[in-house]
């Protein structure tokens, strides 16, 4: 028998594996104790996230009519750092409560900004910037995924892992 795991995209080993979509949804649906713990390492790591991308939009801000190259990279980089991220907190480390809300919710979730996108998206759009805004609509996107995908691969190769799952104790 081969392994069926290699090429898997990391998987969140707090959610039961579904039977179905249908039992995956009633699943989701039902209420749940509020974890205000969670809450607060998701807003301190969406602070933090929000404010790197803030300085870079700083540092770089964007010229009206212009591609918005501070958005493009802060969604493309961070795609690419959550991936890889995502292989070291599901696969490699010891699970750790806050880890994943903190960092990929919270610091990453920040810094992403994916409703700025579409603002600049639109923007270039109503400017009269066709071109540009097909542009930068499709390449963040797949730039984006390509990103995460990548990320997943380089953690991987640099932690020795071929695809299947293994956590260190």
């Amino acid at each position: 028998m081969t392994d069926q795991s290699h090429g898997r995209l990391p998987v969140d080993p707090d959610l039961p594996a579904p039977d179905s979509v249908g039992a995956f949804i009633r699943r989701s649906r039902r209420l749940r104790p509020r974890r205000w713990d969670i809450v607060l390492v998701v807003g301190a790591g969406g602070a933090l996230g929000a404010a790197a991308r803030w300085w870079l939009n700083e540092l770089w801000p964007t010229a009206p009519g212009s591609f918005p190259w501070s958005t493009f990279v802060e969604n493309v980089s961070g795609s690419l750092v959550l991936g890889a991220l995502m292989v070291f907190l599901l696969e490699v480390w010891r699970p750790l409560r806050y880890a994943r809300p903190f960092l990929g919710v919270g610091v990453l979730g920040g810094f992403t900004t994916f409703s700025t996108y579409t603002s600049d998206t639109g923007a270039l759009l109503r400017d009269g910037h066709q071109p540009m805004a097909l542009v930068y609509l499709f390449a963040t996107v797949a730039l984006a995924l390509l990103g995460c995908w990548s990320g997943i691969i380089v953690a991987r190769v640099a932690t020795g892992l071929s695809g299947s799952r293994r956590r260190t104790s």
